[in-house]
């Protein structure tokens, strides 16, 4: 089992990251985080890196089930969405496959909601 799914896109990298957001809110998540690493790498080590953006995605109603569970899954949330730049100046979309993710807990409720997040999350990359 794939620890993330993906797809390759074109177009615009910023507007690529817009529909990324807009399709994770249309199944009921929020950015809550979203992390420039071409940015980052930049000012700590003063190094070039294509385009690449981690958006830390979270659908609440799920979050809270899954602590509800396991008090210490929030070491696993929020879902990582990595938008970046392919070698051939294409753009891939890749998110944790969370179904992978929980198999190291081994929970049956928590790998009933992980495939439920999946299933979303299958949904924002297939749109794109």
């Amino acid at each position: 089992m794939k620890y993330y799914i993906d797809k390759k896109t074109k177009g615009d990298f910023d507007e690529v990251v817009t529909r990324v957001t807009e399709a994770l809110k249309q199944e009921g998540f929020g950015v809550l985080t979203e992390i420039d690493i071409q940015q980052k790498l930049k000012e700590k080590l003063d190094v070039d890196f294509r385009k690449y953006k981690i958006l830390g995605a979270c659908n609440p109603p799920f979050a809270y089930q899954a602590l509800e569970i396991e008090d210490k899954i929030g070491t696993m949330l929020p879902c990582n969405v990595v938008v970046q730049e392919t070698e051939d100046g294409g753009i891939e979309v890749a998110a944790v496959n969370p179904v992978a993710s929980m198999q190291a807990v081994d929970d049956e409720d928590l790998i009933c909601v992980s495939e439920n997040i999946l299933k979303k999350l299958e949904r924002v990359i297939e749109s794109l």
